[in-house]
């Protein structure tokens, strides 16, 4: 299996196997193996764009028995449990999109105060107003998207629809923030002298990470437009 986080490093992995073929999802169960279990081992680091800071590798499983004590769950409800544990992700990699949305717009909105050209600050420019403003009101709207599914997801509701929702306009609001800000920066912004590149690399794996993009059109399309 490829791109696991943490898959180098962590202690503990719960792995989905299939248990009653005949029973399709429903015949899928969660499992937890440790580090150190005959046939279960590491497997190459990827080479990231960005998120350098959190490891991502394979892990290979050969030959690997695990004993039914080690069933998480119910039998056959691993796939089910998979979905719920999705819904909850993309809360969270929403929260993570508005944070680097947020972080880049503040490092473009800092330096276009500082940068000047012909005679004043950047920011004083229309263009470069425009696209702090717009950015601004796009971050509030993806807070607000994020704050709405985290609440439903406190009060036990189910958030399939509005978790999705926040994490695809979350996600690809970020990039733009992203791109907006290398863009500000200019010349500086495609160096590492600055925060600029380095939130451009960082938020791409947003749009992909815990379903792409097209897979949370899906979903909402799913939600929305079920006949």
């Amino acid at each position: 299996k490829q791109f696991i986080t943490h898959g180098r490093t962590g202690d503990i992995i719960v792995v989905m196997a299939v248990t009653n073929r005949a029973k399709g999802n429903r015949g899928i169960s969660a499992f937890i193996v440790e580090r150190g279990t005959a046939g279960f081992r590491a497997g190459k680091k990827e080479n990231k764009l960005g998120m350098r800071a959190s490891e991502t590798s394979e892990v290979i499983f050969e030959n690997c028995r695990v004993p039914a004590g080690q069933l998480l769950g119910a039998e056959g409800q691993g796939f089910i449990n998979a979905l719920q544990v999705l819904d909850a992700g993309r809360i969270g990699i929403a929260a993570l999109s508005v944070g680097l949305a947020q972080g880049a717009y503040e490092a473009a909105r800092s330096y276009a105060f500082v940068r000047r050209q012909f005679g004043q600050a950047i920011g004083t420019f229309q263009s470069i107003r425009a696209k702090l403003v717009d950015n601004a009101v796009r971050i509030e709207a993806a807070r607000l998207l994020t704050y709405r599914a985290a609440a439903m997801k406190d009060e036990g509701r189910r958030t399939t629809l509005e978790a999705a929702m926040a994490k695809l306009y979350s996600s690809e609001i970020a990039v733009r923030a992203a791109e907006d800000g290398v863009q500000i920066h200019g010349g500086y912004g495609f160096v590492k002298d600055y925060p600029a590149e380095k939130y451009f690399r960082d938020v791409k794996l947003t749009t992909i990470g815990e379903g792409t993009s097209e897979i949370q059109r899906l979903v909402i399309a799913r939600q929305l437009l079920a006949t």
